[in-house]
């Protein structure tokens, strides 16, 4: 019974939407009882109403409705000929859209690129957990997405962070990111992990990850280096511009239900 509500538990922390589908009446005989559910994305469902033409016909409106802006509504549907089923019944069918969520982002680190990327990670839809050792590091004030967290084992918040979030890992210190990618990729949970870097630091910790026996498809997820391509520039506010744009381009692709390697140019 608590699939679904997992599966929508999941699909909010990723910022996916979705319409639950409920059949919430039956009138005669019919492929499932009153309260079956099933759970629809632009990419694929979850759970069954019954299968065959009805369950078809469901993930179509379902889809319809996350294209628009419908809010929750209910269809009757007889189960005949027209559906080329022959229960011979009626069943309604409840659709409740869930809106794409603010999504869960980690940013480990608050030097100069992470103060430059908070002030425009704060103008879009996302949590933001702000993780850093150093109590002094943070400006005085930060978005009202943002939240603060001075932890003097940034790694350790790992395990506190939600399936799906999004992880920057950008701190002061190689060791410290070191430890905090090997354990989000060990965790192997997260939407993205992100490191700063060029591509000579990439190659000296994907050998000390090796050395931890992270799995090679684990190590081979890391984005490092950041950022979307084209945009070369070395001052902060170019980083975090070039990586907020490519976690936004890669968002999308998840949205639009595409595996985040999609969202590569």
């Amino acid at each position: 019974m608590s699939d679904w509500l997992d599966r929508l538990a999941t699909l909010e922390q990723l910022g996916v939407a979705a319409v639950l589908v409920t059949v919430a009446a039956v009138d005669g005989s019919a492929p499932r009882e009153a309260g079956a559910k099933m759970v629809v994305t632009a990419a694929d469902s979850s759970g069954s109403i019954g299968g065959g033409e009805l369950e078809f016909q469901a993930i179509r409106i379902a889809r319809q409705m996350l294209r628009g802006q419908a809010g929750p509504s209910l269809r009757r549907f007889p189960l005949g000929p027209s559906l080329g089923q022959c229960c011979g019944g009626h069943v309604t069918l409840l659709f409740e859209p869930r809106r794409a969520e603010n999504f869960t982002l980690a940013l480990f680190g608050a030097g100069h690129v992470g103060r430059a990327l908070v002030s425009i990670l704060g103008t879009l839809p996302c949590r933001v957990r702000w993780i850093d050792p150093r109590p002094d590091a943070f400006p005085d004030h930060v978005p009202p997405n943002v939240t603060v967290e001075v932890s003097p084992a940034p790694e350790r918040e790992v395990a506190g962070l939600p399936d799906g979030a999004w992880l920057l890992v950008m701190t002061h210190n190689h060791a410290l990111d070191l430890g905090i990618v090997a354990r989000a990729l060990q965790e192997n949970r997260f939407a993205y992990i992100g490191l700063i870097g060029s591509a000579t630091k990439r190659a000296r910790f994907e050998k000390r990850f090796r050395d931890l026996g992270i799995a090679e498809e684990r190590i081979a997820g890391l984005v490092c280096p950041i950022g979307i391509k084209g945009i070369e520039g070395k001052q902060p506010g170019e980083i975090a511009i070039a990586a907020a744009a490519d976690i936004l381009r890669r968002r999308e692709a998840v949205l639009a239900g595409l595996p985040l390697e999609e969202a590569e140019v």
